[in-house]
């Protein structure tokens, strides 16, 4: 079998018994998203997410930098101390991937191309840079290095070029923003997910304590690692695919030690970014950070599918997160 259609068997074994649920499935992002809805009108619902898969489309021609005019790909080409007016959506990203890097301490960097770029071949293959190669990396990395005018929604460069690239958060805030979409529908009991990375359970079915949601083992997708029902709240993953690589920003140098890592908060965009950086940082970071946000929960799980380790206030296997 594979993944995809375990996948789906595990979804329609989750989702069976829940009446008046429609599915719709849109490719964007390198993904597939897919919308649950709970609704009575089955052409209404399918109105609806089609209205939020533009929502999706609109996204991905400005945030994502392999589009030419997106508004990524232009404010990675800014000359130092030019002035590009973004899009909202930008502008947010920007702002909350700023902040994100901080609350982590540089572990969540959306400015990490270069460094990418100096580790890893086009097949994502392990390189030796030199040290120079090294050094030009990180001078050419850090979300401190663009800068952001509230007012008057600009981004500035103190450094060029930069590589920025969204992907680690993007599809995360994609999901947040056609939940918002399907609100404007009138749409309150839904579930979004961005492929495997990020999933929002919007309001909860009838019936339900929330919407199921089980945690697996990337290794092995037969193990259920946690089974638990989102209330408005979001769920991420990360995790190394075989032959990848995590660089850390911090050092500028690959790290090991983690096989996979989960994030849940009340958005699909922080869990996006916090599941990244769960698998750069360590676990006195990890625990400090759920402690010092709480809400926010963390799980990691050692490298060669090893130990699982848990950071926060996790309910319990089987219980509510979120409201």
């Amino acid at each position: 079998m594979t993944d995809s259609e375990a996948d789906k068997k595990t979804v329609n074994s989750l989702y069976e018994n829940i009446a008046d649920l429609r599915r719709f499935s849109y490719e964007a992002m390198a993904t597939v998203f897919e919308v649950f809805i709970v609704h009575e009108d089955a052409g209404y619902a399918q109105q609806a997410a089609y209205a939020a898969f533009d929502v999706l489309d609109r996204l991905e021609a400005e945030l994502s930098r392999y589009v030419e005019n997106s508004d990524i790909s232009i404010v990675n080409n800014l000359a130092v101390g030019e002035k590009y007016t973004a899009g909202i959506d930008t502008f947010n990203c920007l702002k909350q991937c700023q902040q994100l890097y901080h609350d982590t301490n540089g572990c969540f960097d959306v400015t990490i191309g270069a460094l990418f770029d100096c580790w890893l071949d086009k097949d994502k293959r392990l390189l030796t840079p030199t040290e120079q190669q090294l050094v030009w990396a990180k001078e050419h990395t850090g979300a401190d290095l663009y800068l952001l005018d509230g007012e008057l929604m600009t981004v500035e460069l103190k450094m060029s070029p930069l590589k920025i690239d969204l992907g680690g958060f993007g599809k995360g805030y994609a999901v947040d923003e056609m939940a918002k979409g399907l609100g404007d529908w009138g749409i309150t009991k839904a579930l979004i997910h961005s492929g495997r990375s990020s999933v929002f359970g919007m309001g909860w079915p009838d019936g339900e304590k929330g919407w199921p949601v089980i945690i697996s083992n990337p290794l092995d997708r037969g193990q259920i690692l946690e089974r638990l029902y989102l209330r408005d709240y979001a769920i991420s993953g990360s995790g190394l695919e075989k032959g990848s690589h995590i660089i850390d920003p911090r050092s500028g140098r690959p790290v090991k030690g983690k096989a996979a890592s989960w994030s849940a908060a009340t958005t699909a965009a922080v869990a996006d970014g916090l599941s990244t950086a769960f698998m750069i940082m360590s676990d006195e970071e990890m625990k400090q950070y759920c402690r010092d946000n709480r809400g926010n929960l963390a799980m990691v799980m050692k490298e060669g599918g090893g130990s699982v380790v848990k950071f926060g206030d996790w309910p319990g296997d089987g219980c509510v997160v979120g409201g």
